[in-house]
């Protein structure tokens, strides 16, 4: 099938690369010229695990273009894949979602097209995408637009990091349309995904219990609010735990335990359970606070969602509190931070935990340096006017520092020369962001290990 995509940022690029790995002939349109040609020569915007060789694979049915008219006319499918960051208020900013949804009316020439919202956007969204099609096409072909488009809601469950495994061996596939066209359109075009009979990837092998992708379809406001409430139940179970792990300190508990007795009961499960310095990244933050702005235009609260954000943004707070109690005194301290990135495998620096922690210490004075494996050039761009001494090897850290927090937990954090490191330091004390790091190998050879919660 030919399919357009709009919006070359993590979700569009992976689902553009991925349809067109499975034969679909894809065009990925982007207004941004120099993220168009890195891409025209293989270069990609983000660091994923594995985009870049599956991108190389799929390249006689890829094309990048900075132009709706390469990419809208003639497409059968169309993924609108733009960004829908926060305003001040916590509701999404639609800007770029106008600007794709007039784009997509002023090119529209084929005999139908299924426009799919691929964004994360507000409850009714649907209807007025529609709108703004409908108006665009009216004006630019000077007929009504009856029967040459309908709109779909498709919301995409990705995660950073493992986003290919996400999109080739999808836990479900949420569509949302009343429309029989719309369905028989889409179960077509995801026929390889919800069969399971294309071949993998060879770095990217089929997990055994993976034998067929279930597709879900609901009306367009239940497939937009799906998104929602599955974003805000896992920010809630995470926040959940941390508020349990907060709770195990005083009282002499291990959290750990406590995640793992509770995991184990199938109700409930192990993921999301790992206590820290909570969530971060693109979607958690922004989609509850879109989820708290929508109730609150229908006069609902939403006290539940609301407390997992306090108890997330307490997290980072509580990063600084554990360093007063070890060292009383930060103004001066050298404080090393291992990880940027809001998770591993990613270089994403999005509502990263990283950020808040750099700027709390650097308000009480203290002189903050890190290392990460793929984010410091994002982060040299994104956030030059923090004052963060980025270092080229994590060992570097260690020297004559006061103390090193494990922010984020890459594998290669774990597998430092820790007991070798430790008389570089000024203070051997570090805090486990995590809990990733081997506490009895870390204690046997001479730190003080302290954890969060």
């Amino acid at each position: 099938m030919r399919v357009a995509i709009l919006g070359t940022g993590y979700v569009g690029l992976t689902t553009g690369v991925c349809l067109a790995y499975l034969g679909h002939k894809v065009v990925c349109m982007d207004p941004v010229q120099s993220k168009i040609e890195s891409l025209r020569a293989g270069r990609l915007p983000i660091f994923e695990p594995g985009l870049a060789e599956l991108m190389e694979e799929a390249s006689g049915n890829l094309a990048f273009t900075t132009d709706y008219r390469e990419a809208v006319p003639g497409a059968e499918v169309i993924f609108i894949a733009v960004g829908t960051p926060p305003q001040p208020d916590g509701s999404p900013d639609l800007r770029y979602l106008r600007a794709a949804s007039e784009g997509i009316g002023e090119h529209l020439d084929g005999p139908f097209a299924v426009v799919v919202n691929k964004s994360t956007v507000p409850i009714g969204s649907g209807n007025w995408v529609e709108a703004l099609i409908r108006t665009s096409y009216e004006k630019h072909h000077s007929e009504r637009a009856d029967d040459k488009f309908a709109v779909a809601s498709n919301p995409e469950f990705l995660r950073e990091g493992t986003a290919l495994s996400d999109t080739l061996y999808a836990d479900r596939i949420v569509v949302g349309s009343d429309n029989p066209r719309v369905l028989e359109i889409l179960y077509t075009l995801y026929r390889p995904l919800i069969d399971q009979n294309f071949a993998p990837p060879p770095f990217l092998p089929r997990p055994a219990e993976c034998a067929a992708v279930p597709m879900v379809s609901s009306d367009l406001a239940s497939a937009e609010l799906i998104k929602y409430a599955a974003n805000a139940f896992l920010a809630l179970k995470i926040s959940f735990i941390n508020e349990i792990g907060n709770l195990a300190e005083r009282v002499g508990a291990d959290v750990q335990e406590v995640a793992r007795g509770i995991g184990l009961d199938s109700r409930i499960g192990p993921r999301f359970l790992q206590a820290g310095l909570g969530w971060g990244g693109s979607c958690f933050g922004k989609d509850t606070s879109a989820l708290v702005s929508t109730a609150a235009e229908y006069g609902l609260s939403m006290p539940i969602v609301n407390a997992a954000r306090e108890v997330n943004n307490r997290q980072r707070v509580r990063v600084v509190e554990k360093l007063l109690a070890e060292l009383r005194i930060l103004k001066g301290r050298t404080i090393s931070l291992l990880g940027l990135a809001f998770k591993p495998d990613t270089d994403d620096l999005r509502d990263a935990p990283s950020i808040d922690i750099a700027k709390k210490l650097a308000q009480h004075g203290a002189i903050v340096q890190a290392h990460d494996p793929v984010a410091m050039e994002r982060f040299k761009a994104e956030f030059a006017e923090l004052q963060v001494e980025l270092k080229e090897r994590p060992e570097l850290l260690f020297e004559r520092a006061d103390a090193v927090i494990l922010v984020t937990e890459w594998k290669t954090y774990r597998d430092l020369d820790w007991a070798g490191l430790k008389n570089s330091m000024r203070t051997p004390l570090v805090v486990d962001g995590r809990s990733f790091l081997d506490r009895a190998g870390l204690e046997a050879a001479g730190y003080r290990l302290v954890t969060i919660p």
